[in-house]
C-alpha cells in the first residue's frame, strides 16, 4: 500500500484510518446500503453488514468516529474468530500417558498450495521435543493413531509418505 492510500480519509460515505476502510455501498439486493470494512492490504473485504437511511430515507447515514470505530471492532473480531477456526482446522492436540508420563501428541497441517503435509511431535509434560515426522495433510489424528506412534517408539506411521 502507497502512503498515499495510507492517508486517513473522513468523507461522508468513505471513512480510512489506522488501516481500516469503510466504504458505504448501494446494497444491489434491495433499495437499502450496505457498508464493507476492509482491512489494509486486503482485495477482499472482512465484513459487509447493512447501513442505515439517512433523514431522507433516499441516502445512506454519513460515517462518523463512532460508527466506524465500531466497525472496526466487529470486522476484527470476525477475522479473529475466522483465524480461531482456521487455527483449529490446521492443528489437533491430545495426550497419550506411558510408564506414568504424559505426551503431548500434535498435528500440525502445513497448508502449502503445491504439495500440503504436516508435523506429527510428541512433547514431553516440559514441553521438549520427544519426537517429530513428517505426514500428508490427510493424517487423522486420533487417540489409538497417537498410542501406537508412541508405542512404536515414534517411527513414522505405517502406510505414510
Amino acid at each position: 500500500m502507497s502512503e498515499i492510500d495510507s492517508d486517513p480519509i473522513f468523507e461522508a460515505r468513505l471513512w480510512r484510518d489506522n488501516g481500516w476502510t469503510a466504504q458505504v455501498i448501494k446494497n444491489e439486493d434491495d433499495e437499502g446500503w450496505a457498508v464493507a470494512m476492509y482491512k489494509a492490504g486486503e482485495s477482499e473485504p472482512a465484513l459487509v453488514g447493512p447501513w442505515t437511511m439517512g433523514r431522507d430515507k433516499k441516502n445512506p447515514k454519513p460515517l462518523d468516529v463512532n460508527a466506524f470505530n465500531t466497525l472496526v471492532k466487529t470486522a476484527s473480531e470476525v477475522i479473529r474468530r475466522h483465524e480461531q477456526q482456521l487455527h483449529a482446522q490446521l492443528n489437533k492436540a491430545l495426550y497419550v500417558a506411558r510408564d506414568g508420563h504424559w505426551m503431548k501428541i500434535s498435528l500440525e497441517i502445513v497448508p502449502a498450495e503445491d504439495d500440503p503435509y504436516a508435523w506429527l511431535r510428541a512433547h514431553d509434560a516440559a514441553g521438549e521435543l520427544l519426537a517429530q515426522v513428517k505426514v500428508p495433510a490427510s493424517f487423522r489424528l486420533s487417540q489409538s493413531a497417537a498410542e501406537s506412534w508412541v508405542d512404536a517408539g515414534f517411527e513414522r506411521p505405517a502406510g505414510r509418505d
